[in-house]
């Protein structure tokens, strides 16, 4: 076997034992739909238990309570706005759509929510999760959502760049380090 046909079957060119070879591409972006759509949901679900006190959450007014005792200003327009970037976030997530901009949201979010919980590691009074959680938003901000999104169909975001997902990490470390910056 020449190299050209070692490298043209890795692209799935070529068929093995009668069917076709799954290609590195294919994979990884099944991976990377999975991937975006548990995380997704999860955010999505947190959001809503901000927003609507869904799934055993606290609501509007209990978030706020929450981020009032946790120092923040303007507590019930700081609930709304975790809500939003965490339902909105993590739908878009789901979608692949706008891929950079909502990975930036919620690793803001989620770097914030890290620095709430500052002072052991593991849960539940640890922040791993977050932490975790964080490093998904990164990981989908670099990566990008793969072939299976709605980016694919928007000409700007086509063809996912690294320098969008650099552009998203630190966008959204900035964001988190303003939020914490603005705790009493």
């Amino acid at each position: 076997m020449t190299i050209q046909q070692v490298f043209a079957r890795q692209r799935g060119s070529e068929a093995v034992g009668g069917g076709p070879v799954a290609t590195a591409s294919t994979a990884q972006d099944t991976g990377l739909l999975l991937l975006r759509v548990v995380f997704g949901l999860i955010m999505a679900a947190h959001g809503a238990q901000k927003l609507f006190g869904w799934f055993g959450g606290g609501g509007v007014d209990g978030t706020a309570q929450f981020f009032k005792a946790s120092g923040y200003p303007a507590a019930k327009f700081l609930a709304v706005v975790a809500g939003l970037i965490e339902t909105g976030g993590g739908v878009a997530i789901v979608l692949g759509l706008l891929t950079p901009l909502a990975a930036a949201a919620l690793l803001g979010d989620m770097v914030n929510a890290a620095g709430i919980k500052w002072g052991g590691f593991f849960a539940p009074q640890g922040l791993e999760y977050e932490l975790l959680l964080a490093c998904l938003a990164g990981v989908v901000a670099l990566t990008g959502p793969g072939r299976f999104a709605v980016d694919r169909s928007l000409p700007v975001l086509r063809e996912h760049r690294i320098g969008y997902g650099g552009i998203a990490v630190l966008l959204g470390l900035v964001a988190a380090a303003v939020f914490l910056i603005i705790r009493r």
